[in-house]
């Protein structure tokens, strides 16, 4: 006979295990499941250990999806001084880095640790190692299929997260069961990911690889983002192509077949064209390449000067403004992406126009609620997906 809970989570991350706290606070008999032999296993790899957890800087502009704004009224309900009281109260120290990015002073290792003893304190079940199966309705509510049996729930959430990074166990699972119950996926794809290019292109930038620079790197492409992205961060030289953070942000905005356009020296571009000018009235018998790397590293200004071998002075004034021209919009163009086996979100997902957006209840399948990276909301680089994941897993669990 089917064991019966108030509520199920399938997925223990940060917006599954959230939402299951809240829920379990309301009085709620809830069950949480996880195929991963540990909870929160994208917490703990997050920021390089440390769960770059939220930001300080949430708004619209920095969400991507077919409606971006459905993410504004969990935003704004729970937010990331929401989720930093919560941090202070459970005595994890954070500390601010660029772009108001915020990171553990220790282990992400404590966010899970948090998450797991306050569902404890809630009262909340948590299954690991428990592969989840077929998910049909049962009267007014679900039947889920489990290895311990089948599990009946009047509410059940969906907080399996992407396809991304599949080594830790990511899979279409949850996209194919908010389809089985009737809701709508758009387009999927790998966000946050590194660019690759064609052989031809790798053979100068493999000697480039391990290269890195402040650029302003910007898509053009409409794709999925509905918009431009232009993000003035890091750039890195790998050897398949480009990674570091202004790359991987620029890639949830990029289609294959767009070209990207790289400013190699944004400080230099109030300045104008006229800077190279100005270094050839300076050390006009030395060499392009020599100007090149007073403002870049080596390497990368030996490429870009290579072509040409003469001394500043013996350019003339247009060429040198065409070369700098040339630096502050550099195009390129990427033949992929190093997809989800390293990505860091997935884009697209269960579309918005079926939920509701104050509980991420499906508005044709009451009790169905879909919370996290299976949403079509993705965010930018630098916390914004894991707040994301907080205020939507905190908004089912208000009403779950």
């Amino acid at each position: 006979m089917a064991e019966i809970w108030d509520v199920i989570v399938v997925g223990a991350g940060a917006a599954g295990m959230l939402a299951a706290i809240e829920a379990g606070r309301r009085g709620r008999r809830v069950l949480v499941i996880d195929h991963a032999a540990q909870p929160g296993e994208k917490i703990r790899i997050s920021g390089g250990g440390r769960c770059n957890f939220t930001n300080t800087g949430i708004g619209v502009e920095n969400y991507l999806g077919r409606n971006p704004r459905f993410a504004l009224s969990a935003l704004k309900r729970f937010t990331q001084w929401d989720v930093v009281a919560r941090i202070d109260q459970a005595g994890i120290a954070w500390h601010e880095k660029t772009l108001g990015q915020l990171f553990c002073d220790g282990s992400a290792k404590q966010v899970v640790a948090w998450l797991v003893d306050e569902m404890r304190a809630a009262g909340v079940v948590l299954w690991l190692s428990t592969e989840p199966g077929e998910v049909s309705r049962a009267g007014a509510g679900f039947r889920i299929a489990t290895p311990r049996g089948v599990q009946e729930t009047r509410s059940l959430i969906l907080a399996t997260g992407g396809k991304s990074i599949p080594k830790m166990g990511a899979s279409p699972w949850g996209y194919r069961v908010a389809e089985s119950l009737g809701l709508q996926v758009t387009e999927t794809r790998p966000g946050l990911v590194p660019l690759t290019f064609a052989e031809q292109e790798l053979a100068w930038i493999k000697p480039l690889a391990g290269v890195a620079l402040p650029v302003r790197l910007r898509s053009d492409s409409g794709g999925v983002a509905g918009g431009r992205g232009q993000f003035d961060e890091a750039m890195l030289f790998t050897h398949r192509g480009l990674s570091g953070p202004a790359t991987l942000q620029v890639s949830s905005y990029w289609r294959e077949g767009e070209r990207i356009s790289v400013d190699l020296l944004p400080a230099k571009a109030q300045a104008g064209h006229g800077w190279l000018r100005e270094a050839k009235k300076r050390a006009g018998r030395g060499s392009l390449t020599a100007a090149l790397a007073q403002v870049m590293p080596e390497r990368l200004a030996k490429h870009l000067g290579q072509a040409e071998t003469g001394p500043l002075a013996e350019m003339s004034d247009a060429r040198l403004e065409a070369i700098a021209a040339g630096l502050h919009d550099w195009q390129l163009t990427p033949v992929g992406s190093e997809g989800y086996r390293t990505a860091e979100v997935t884009l697209g997902g269960v579309d918005t126009d079926g939920l509701d957006a104050k509980t991420l209840q499906a508005k044709a399948v009451p009790g169905l609620y879909v919370v996290g990276e299976l949403v079509d909301i993705t965010g930018w680089l630098g916390g914004y997906n894991f707040q994301w994941a907080w205020s939507s897993g905190w908004a089912a669990g208000q009403v779950a």
